[in-house]
C-alpha cells in the first residue's frame, strides 16, 4: 500500500472509533448524573495501568498493557456493552467477528498486530494480558466504591457476586487484591448490599 492508502485506511479506523464514544456503559462516572461511554473507560484505565503497573507480581511490558486497554472494548461498536454480571457478558464469537471487521479497516501489518492483541487480552495468554483484564476489572469496582455502589445496588448485585467476578485480580496483584477486596466488604456493610 502507499502513504496515501495506509492514511486513508488509518483516518477511516480513527472516524470509525468515534462511534465507542456513543456505547453507553452500565456504570456512572464518580459525581456525575451521566453513564460513562466506552471510550471514557479505556483511557481511564490505561492510565489507571500505568499508575498501577508497579504493584505486579513481576515486570511487565507497559506497552503492551496500555495498547490492549486502550483496544480491547472497540468491538462494543459493533456489540454493545455489555454488563460485568449478566450471564450473557462473555459473547467471543460475536466480539471477534467484530475484532476482525474494525481492524481490518487498518493497513494489513497494523490491523493484524492489534488483532494478535486483542485475541491475547480476551484469553489471557501473558502476564500483560491478566493485568490488563484484572485492570479492567478493577476500574468498575473502584468507581461503585466511590459513587455510593451505584450500578451494584441497581442491578441487584451481591458481595459474593462481586468477588467471584473480580478474583482475577488476585493472580494479577494479590496486594491489590486483599486490599479491594477488604474495601468492597466494607463498603456493602456501609450501604445493605447483600451478601449473597
Amino acid at each position: 500500500m502507499s502513504f496515501v492508502d495506509d492514511i486513508t485506511a488509518i483516518t477511516q479506523f480513527i472516524i470509525e472509533l468515534e462511534k465507542l464514544k456513543k456505547v453507553e456503559r452500565r456504570i456512572k462516572p464518580v459525581g456525575l448524573a451521566r453513564y460513562e461511554n466506552s471510550a471514557e473507560h479505556s483511557w481511564h484505565i490505561a492510565l489507571f495501568a500505568l499508575t498501577l503497573m508497579r504493584f505486579a507480581p513481576q515486570p511487565l511490558d507497559e506497552l503492551k498493557v496500555v495498547t490492549m486497554l486502550l483496544l480491547h472494548d472497540i468491538v462494543e461498536i459493533d456489540t454493545g456493552d455489555k454488563f460485568a454480571y449478566d450471564a450473557n457478558h462473555d459473547d467471543f464469537a460475536n466480539e471477534h467477528k467484530a475484532a476482525i471487521r474494525l481492524f481490518g479497516l487498518l493497513p494489513e501489518s497494523c490491523g493484524q498486530t492489534f488483532l494478535l492483541l486483542w485475541e491475547e487480552f480476551e484469553q489471557a495468554q501473558s502476564a500483560e494480558a491478566q493485568f490488563a483484564k484484572a485492570i479492567d476489572r478493577l476500574m468498575p469496582v473502584l468507581q461503585n466504591l466511590h459513587n455510593g455502589c451505584q450500578s451494584w445496588l441497581a442491578h441487584g448485585v451481591s458481595v459474593k457476586q462481586i468477588l467471584a467476578k473480580n478474583a482475577a485480580i488476585e493472580q494479577a496483584s494479590p496486594q491489590l487484591w486483599q486490599w479491594l477486596s477488604a474495601q468492597v466488604i466494607e463498603k456493602a456493610k456501609e450501604v445493605g448490599l447483600k451478601s449473597a
